[in-house]
């Protein structure tokens, strides 16, 4: 280790990210520090006002960026994603799926429909993504892939079943990938969140929210931008020999695995 090599290993230069829920939160966040590491960044959420502010507001940080307006759970969306990334940034190196449905229903009162658009969002809008980038991905000599999942993954969770079984499945898919795409040179790792301050848990009661916050030994919530270190080691040259894991940044909420 020398100390050119220890400068680089975070660092992202001339890559190409495409950051799904990129537009607030823990994505905005992601795409904020991956910009700033040097990447390009193509970000995306279902709201065009949205992706264009994002984008004009990482351009004002002297990052490259586009916003792409994107649905995960309508796949032509994602294929025009892809096309566009690679249209304005003529490669894919990096994918992080934060896009993520929220929706929750008390067990027994379960619906056809709200299921369909919880798990088209959380697995197969992510997992199709993958699938569309593939060929940009194995072009790639620094290959890249992120899952956000969620704590709630591994806890009771009454409150939000689908979501956390979404949130588990694509937990499944990321040790698949792991193992499927090594030998090309693809490394797929997961993120799981504990409490974090977003519009996602201050949507909701007070209550809530503060019992969210207390669960967990660190008694607080964490700010987005405390979820851009993790993010950093897995998708930079920092985290070259991490594949199909999960880093579980929650405070201390869950029990080890």
């Amino acid at each position: 280790m020398d100390r050119n090599t220890l400068n680089s290993l975070h660092d992202l230069t001339d890559r190409v990210a495409i950051v799904t829920g990129g537009t607030r939160g823990i994505g905005k966040a992601i795409a904020e520090g991956f910009g700033l590491a040097g990447a390009k960044v193509a970000v995306a959420s279902r709201k065009p006002d949205a992706c264009d502010a994002m984008a004009a507001h990482l351009r004002s940080m002297g990052v490259e960026a586009i916003g792409v307006p994107t649905h995960m759970a309508d796949l032509g969306d994602i294929d025009n994603l892809v096309a566009r990334t690679v249209e304005t940034f003529g490669s894919i190196d990096i994918i992080v799926n934060g896009a993520a449905n929220a929706l929750a229903l008390p067990l027994g009162n379960l619906t056809e429909e709200a299921w369909a658009k919880s798990l088209d969002t959380n697995v197969r809008g992510p997992v199709f993504l993958v699938e569309k980038a593939l060929p940009h991905l194995e072009a790639s000599d620094h290959a890249a892939v992120l899952n956000i999942i969620s704590v709630a993954a591994f806890v009771f969770n009454p409150h939000g079943a689908m979501y956390a079984a979404g949130k588990s499945a694509l937990l499944s898919m990321t040790r698949s990938m792991g193992a499927a795409f090594a030998e090309k040179g693809i490394r797929v790792n997961a993120l799981a969140p504990g409490t974090v301050m977003t519009d996602m848990v201050l949507n909701n009661t007070p209550e809530r929210v503060e019992s969210m916050q207390r669960a967990n030994y660190m008694n607080r919530g964490a700010d987005p931008d405390e979820m851009v270190g993790p993010a950093l080691l897995l998708c930079s040259d920092a985290g070259s020999f991490i594949t199909g894991q999960v880093i579980t940044a929650d405070g201390g909420l869950a029990p080890p695995r």
